[in-house]
């Protein structure tokens, strides 16, 4: 075990554990739950000196769950961190929750670190006094098979199977490619519109590949400007740029052995993607302000909802590392292409969404269903997400969620009508394509047929577009492809 001490993130968000984690492993053991029960399985086996917990969490607050833990496990110092300002309900609960410290988001990563650095030799004190004893330490054996367990739970979470799709959908071309790329360590570039669950696909290629018992790393390339992405991914040197108050390890360096997964990477500049293409051609990375270079063994899971063809020849994105990217492209179709999942979509959404919520919510009623098929979905899955979790959170009864607790920008939509019992099935499927066939052929006269800018109103890329022209013979209505 890491003489710093053992600590345990409590977040149901997997981005936020994954960033908690990259920062405070560097210096001590790092445990991750993602709700109270996998906390407590941890805690039981007696290995956590510090606990760092989110205040909004599914079904329970931090306070409330650190309140429990203080009269089960009262020895680990309980920290709470939260990215509200209104903390009036977290100082009222210190107290009865024992609370050492309040972390607030956004969090600067040494002050972090330093925080938990106090909090280890809080626990010091009050456990022994002069040091930590053998007696408290888990054995290093202990503490793998834990970290072991916890590898094979994620990969049985991020298997192709759990991927919901009809056996007769567009998903099936695109998992099957996925499956074939977990065979081999090339570069694979998935496309497809925000929201329809990229990252989750680049997991299942991630551990589903002999890479799979090593890291997998995250980062969005849109959400930083080139300095600080550079520093993230290659990592710095002290004092490289203001700000810079310590050496970081790069994600690339994190990723050894595994998986990068650069999300938005056609966000990137184009005087970043030289970087970047000189890392992957050299397979080195120099950190910010170093003047050596280090070797890196890395996989590169690449992801966009750009058509970095159309980038490429508008001298937005280098066609250099656009070929070094797309040595196996796959294309993950938008949720719009996926009508016939959505009732298998949703329902295992609904089952997620009662278990946060600790809710027995049966399902929807047909005339619900019949709407969320016939919704085009922009948002993708993520819409479709938090449109569930808000009928849930309106609904008052345990009782299927009926069409008056959808957005109004989904209840008032011209929704199928419910078919008579007999022949039900072919005429909803008939009436959710006429509905299908119309939006597209709105959208396509209010664009004057550019196909490039009606498939990115509707989230369909330009292929599934360009084959709902032909099923439903709207090619007369296309001026241009963009």
């Amino acid at each position: 075990m890491n003489p710093s001490g053992a600590v345990l993130i409590v977040d149901d968000e997997l981005r936020s554990r994954e960033s908690l984690h990259r920062v405070l492993s560097e210096e001590f053991d790092v445990l991750c739950a993602q709700n109270a029960q996998e906390a407590e399985a941890i805690l039981a086996g007696d290995l956590v000196q510090v606990i760092l917990c989110d205040q909004r969490m599914p079904g329970e607050t931090g306070v409330d769950f650190l309140r429990r833990v203080r009269e089960t496990w009262p020895d680990p110092v309980r920290m709470i961190i939260s990215g509200f300002s209104e903390s009036e309900d977290i100082i009222a609960g210190v107290n009865e929750a024992g609370i050492y410290q309040y972390v607030t988001k956004p969090w600067h990563p040494e002050k972090l670190i330093e925080c938990v650095r106090d909090a280890v030799k809080l626990y010091r004190m009050q456990k022994e006094p002069g040091g930590l004893g053998a007696d408290a330490k888990p054995s290093h054996d202990t503490l793998n098979r834990v970290l072991a367990d916890r590898r094979r739970e994620q990969r049985r979470m991020f298997e192709f199977d759990r991927i919901v799709h009809e056996p007769d959908g567009p998903m099936v071309e695109t998992l099957s490619l996925a499956r074939r790329a977990t065979r081999y360590d090339i570069s694979v570039l998935i496309s497809g519109a925000s929201g329809a669950g990229k990252e989750l696909l680049a997991r299942a290629i991630h551990f589903g590949s002999a890479r799979g018992d090593k890291p997998f790393v995250v980062e969005n390339c849109g959400a930083l400007p080139d300095e600080l992405l550079e520093s993230e991914l290659f990592g710095c040197k002290k004092g490289a740029y203001t700000g810079a108050y310590q050496d970081r390890i790069g994600l690339f360096e994190l990723a050894d052995g595994g998986t990068i997964f650069l999300d938005e990477v056609g966000e990137t500049s184009p005087a970043f993607q030289v970087k970047l293409l000189r890392v992957l051609q050299e397979r080195e990375i120099r950190p910010l302000g170093a003047t050596r270079s280090r070797k890196v063994d890395v996989r590169v899971v690449s992801a966009t909802n750009r058509d970095l063809e159309v980038e490429m020849e508008e001298g937005r994105f280098r066609r250099d590392l656009f070929y070094r990217l797309n040595a196996f492209p796959i294309h993950l179709p938008s949720l719009a292409e996926r009508s016939g999942d959505i009732s298998k979509i949703a329902a295992n959404l609904l089952a997620e969404v009662n278990q946060a919520f600790r809710r027995k919510v049966p399902g929807f009623a047909p005339e619900t269903m019949a709407r969320l098929r016939a919704y085009n979905w922009p948002g993708n899955i993520r819409e479709l997400r938090n449109e569930i979790q808000r009928m849930v959170a309106m609904s008052d009864e345990d009782a299927p969620l009926g069409p008056d607790l959808l957005s109004r920008r989904i209840g008032a939509a011209e929704g199928p009508r419910l078919a008579p019992e007999g022949n039900g099935g072919d005429v909803l499927k008939d009436q959710v394509e006429a509905l299908e066939r119309t939006i597209i052929a709105r959208a396509l006269a209010e664009l004057d047929g550019n196909i490039s800018r009606a498939a990115e109103r509707l989230g369909l890329s330009r292929v599934g577009l360009r084959a709902k022209i032909e099923r439903y013979d709207l090619r007369k209505d296309v001026s241009h492809d963009g």
